[in-house]
């Protein structure tokens, strides 16, 4: 799973997509891209953001929902917080070098 988080950020598109989904949550595929073309300049195809999409999804960034015939996109952190804290060492007690 973690190396399916590093794969996941080592792209500037994803990391993009992030970025919006973190600005909004919730959003669909339509608006992603829209989002990403308005803020980014990106004009990407609806298939290459769903690929995108996909990649986030296995890496657990993403957790789609569907509500009816819509599919929308919401941002996950737990696997960064897993990341960042595997690393990271407690403070020592008071009083310890």
């Amino acid at each position: 799973m973690t190396q399916d988080v590093f794969k996941a950020l080592a792209d500037p598109t994803r990391r993009r997509i992030l970025d919006e989904l973190a600005e909004r949550d919730g959003q669909s595929l339509f608006e992603i891209c829209a989002r990403l073309t308005a803020k980014h300049g990106l004009n990407l195809s609806r298939q290459a953001v769903s690929q995108h999409l996909a990649v986030l999804e296995t890496a657990g960034l993403v957790v789609p929902r569907r509500e009816g015939r819509y599919k929308f996109h919401d941002l996950d952190t737990q696997p960064l917080e897993r990341v960042v804290t595997r690393w990271l060492r407690p403070d020592p007690p008071e009083g310890t070098p």
